[in-house]
């Protein structure tokens, strides 16, 4: 990571010792970081292509995974695609809508909450005062669970929607971002006769993408990766469980294994292939999502 010359009134000044020591201590830690991330997943990927029986006498990180022919095992996938009547696949489907109902209905709420206190009523400040209070604290898990119950929540799609879609960072990104809009666009559009919902998704949104991109990337990160909401509320119908709460439950059903008289090996892969299959679409997701994640972060939106 060698440092690019500086130039100074048409003179080139080259890093001196101290900032080529800086540029390689600030390297290592980079591969250092770069390492603990791709080790633990590759080690779980080359487990999933093993033999279950000897993968457990295996000790330490997995480079390669091990078999008796050499070959990959794919037969921890097939029990994982057909595990419990194909549930796995039905809990992809769900996660996907649980998703996409999250981002979709967070940002429709991300918006008008900001949009609220960006025209500043006369109750803006309680109304901030009770966001940044709801940042710092909640209700806990137990009053969350009454409210959900006695809407007639519990035990549907919306139970694992509404409760976690948006936040009050979120809505506090978002009002960020509308202040960087500058305020002559908002007074002409006025004075062109739009209304609130006009100059809330047509004026303001598309100028603040930058940032509410952001807000959305993480509402779809946060609810792929949920599954304590499922346990609460919809603990009973497996059908609606996302993939998650899949993994936990396979985890659980694989812990006796070693314990049968006559264990099934490949069913021990099942808990990695499923962390494979669970991770794959974020991996694959997560390239695209960075430049947007990135150039949110910093730009918020447009300035004036």
């Amino acid at each position: 990571m060698a440092r690019k010359p500086k130039y100074k009134e048409g003179m080139v000044v080259h890093p001196n010792l101290g900032e080529r020591v800086a540029d390689v201590i600030i390297g290592i830690i980079l591969l250092a970081c770069v390492a603990l991330a791709i080790i633990p997943m590759w080690h779980t990927l080359m487990a999933s292509l093993s033999d279950g029986n000897l993968l457990l006498a295996h000790n330490g990180v997995l480079w390669k995974w091990v078999t008796a022919d050499g070959k990959p095992n794919w037969d921890g996938y097939i029990k994982t695609l057909s595990y419990d009547d194909m549930a796995i696949i039905k809990s992809y489907a769900y996660t996907i809508l649980y998703v996409v109902g999250n981002v979709l209905v967070g940002l429709v709420l991300n918006v008008i909450a900001a949009y609220v206190i960006y025209r500043k009523p006369k109750a803006s400040g309680i109304m901030m005062l009770f966001i940044i209070i709801s940042l710092m604290f909640n209700g806990g898990t137990v009053p969350t669970y009454m409210v959900i119950r006695n809407l007639g929540m519990t035990g549907t799609v919306w139970s694992m929607i509404l409760p976690d879609c948006t936040n009050a960072m979120f809505i506090i990104l978002t009002l960020n971002a509308f202040k960087q809009v500058p305020k002559s666009t908002i007074e002409a559009a006025e004075l062109d006769g739009a209304g609130h919902f006009t100059i809330m998704f047509r004026i303001l949104l598309p100028q603040a993408m930058g940032l509410v991109t952001v807000t959305m990337i993480n509402t779809a990160i946060i609810s792929w990766n949920a599954w304590f909401n499922a346990m609460l509320y919809v603990p009973s119908d497996k059908n609606l469980w996302p993939l998650q709460l899949w993994i936990k439950q396979i985890v659980a059903d694989n812990a006796t294994l070693t314990t049968a008289t006559s264990p099934d090996w490949n069913r021990y892969l099942v808990s990695y292939c499923v962390i494979i299959i669970a991770t794959l679409p974020v991996l694959i997701a997560m390239p695209f999502a960075q430049k947007q994640l990135q150039k949110g972060s910093l730009m918020g939106a447009v300035k004036e």
